[in-house]
């Protein structure tokens, strides 16, 4: 076991944000299929053992971009680079990378530990070595119990590690995941999504991992990529990503958030009936406020505190928290977060810090 760790480690330093020693560097990418660009120059680092997720809604080109990393698909332009090799001019089986598919395909006519060694086997590894290889591999991911079990005898969350233990076991530098979690329901998915990551960390291998859902990406990743129509529109850490949104795309897609639209004149932004000091330059502006920003007033205003009076006009439970529409008198609708059972009166005051409207950019119409 303590072998195969280290094999898997190789190359790998101890994982310190994206500062970290680059394994993969993604240089201008673009991919079309006829007259459809479905990447448009896509540059991107992934460090060493980092949890790198692309994340993007359905036809942002993530899985494409995956694809070409694997060498299933060439690229239209740019280029791949694994440290001093030009990746994207070996062909799949030479590249230090393996993959897990939304679909594990798994073999059902081979037992667990059989479709584990199927890719040794193929290479004509030692027979001695696989078995050991395989073992470690089943004993990593909590598979060993199972090792003689065919693949419809065993869970989803089950075959699921199966796949991963397919792909570690050929010790990867890089392991590519396009959204292995989809398939399996609500409760295991979140299960998994610990698991995975717990699994990540020990063995030190970098994962890109690919996914529609922003909540996976938050829990799970040391960085979050974010793709839109084929460019990348922010890469930042889960925490940044969502707390400094770059644009208007990303502070919708991330979470929940009011999108202020204001006008800066003399270093105040007026938005509807709310004002505050900025030091933005005159002209119009935009800021995405967090609905947990945004709470019911109470006391005096103190100083950099923005207040609107209004109305409530809808609460959804969600848990812990609750969602609450609020209009405002000038017709503004904000969504604020408060803690569930909160009581709140039909019309009431609330309040947000001036410091929590986080300006962004104005995200352009795509294609």
């Amino acid at each position: 076991m303590a072998t195969f760790k280290a094999s898997l480690r190789t190359q790998t330093a101890d994982m310190q944000g994206p500062a970290s020693p680059s394994l993969l560097s993604i240089r201008n990418v673009a991919k079309s299929f006829g007259q459809n660009q479905v990447l448009r120059n896509v540059s991107l680092e992934v460090a060493e053992g980092e949890f790198l997720t692309i994340l993007g809604e359905s036809g942002s080109g993530k899985t494409t971009l995956l694809r070409i990393i694997a060498g299933f698909e060439t690229a239209s332009s740019g280029e791949l680079w694994m440290g001093a090799e030009r990746l994207d001019r070996q062909p799949p089986y030479r590249r230090r990378v393996n993959t897990v598919f939304q679909h594990y395909a798994l073999f059902p006519h081979l037992s667990v530990e059989q479709n584990v060694a199927y890719g040794l086997r193929v290479a004509k590894r030692p027979e001695a070595e696989t078995r050991q290889r395989v073992a470690e591999a089943l004993a990593m991911v909590k598979m060993t119990a199972q090792a003689t079990e065919k693949p419809s005898r065993i869970s989803g969350g089950q075959q699921q590690r199966v796949a991963l233990a397919r792909a570690l076991v050929n010790r990867p530098r890089l392991l590519l995941l396009d959204e292995p979690l989809s398939a399996l329901d609500a409760n295991l998915r979140r299960q998994m999504q610990v698991e995975l990551k717990s699994l990540q960390r020990e063995v030190g291998t970098a994962f890109v991992f690919v996914t529609h859902d922003q909540e996976e990406a938050m829990v799970m990743s040391d960085r979050i990529a974010l793709l839109r129509s084929g460019e990348l529109e922010q890469v930042a850490t889960p925490r940044e990503i969502y707390s400094r949104p770059a644009t208007s795309y990303v502070a919708q897609f991330i979470g929940h958030t009011n999108l202020l639209k204001g006008e800066v004149k003399a270093g105040t932004v007026r938005c509807g009936a709310m004002s505050w000091k900025t030091e933005f330059p005159d002209g119009p502006a935009l800021f995405s406020l967090r609905p947990e920003h945004i709470r019911p007033a109470q006391g005096a205003s103190t100083a950099g505190t923005v207040r609107v009076r209004g109305h409530l006009l809808h609460q959804a439970f969600h848990g812990a928290t609750e969602l609450i529409r609020v209009e405002a008198d000038d017709g503004m609708v904000l969504t604020m977060r408060v803690p569930s059972g909160s009581s709140l009166n039909d019309h009431l005051e609330v309040e947000f810090s001036a410091d929590d409207a986080v300006p962004v950019r104005e995200s352009p119409e795509k294609i």
